[in-house]
């Protein structure tokens, strides 16, 4: 016990000291402190889960618009599906199943 205060508060007493006050404004006093640190990394794998989200949204999309484009019937098809689109005097009706998809026949 004796030889750990003679360390700490011995010739090296200056360092420990500075030491610690550098620590505690780091961790604590700090506006870049431990929490603020723990919370944007937070944020930032959130943004990394949306970003390969909206990325995978993308290709579909794609893929849809390029099978759509080349053909006028599923053009036409598409049309009245998604945005509900109709000829003049022409009722609409979509029949979807229970995961709100339409049922195709």
């Amino acid at each position: 016990m004796n030889r750990i205060k003679q360390h700490f508060l011995g010739p090296n007493k200056f360092y420990w000291i500075s030491a610690s006050i550098l620590f505690v404004w780091m961790f604590v006093l700090d506006s870049n402190d431990v929490t603020v640190q723990f919370r944007l990394w937070n944020e930032l794998r959130q943004l990394e889960n949306e970003k390969s989200y909206y990325q995978q949204k993308t290709k579909e999309l794609e893929k849809e618009r390029r099978m759509v484009i080349g053909n006028p019937s599923l053009l036409e098809k598409y049309a009245r599906e998604k945005y509900l689109m109709k000829k003049p005097k022409e009722d609409i009706f979509v029949i979807v199943d229970e995961n709100n998809q339409p049922i195709e026949h």
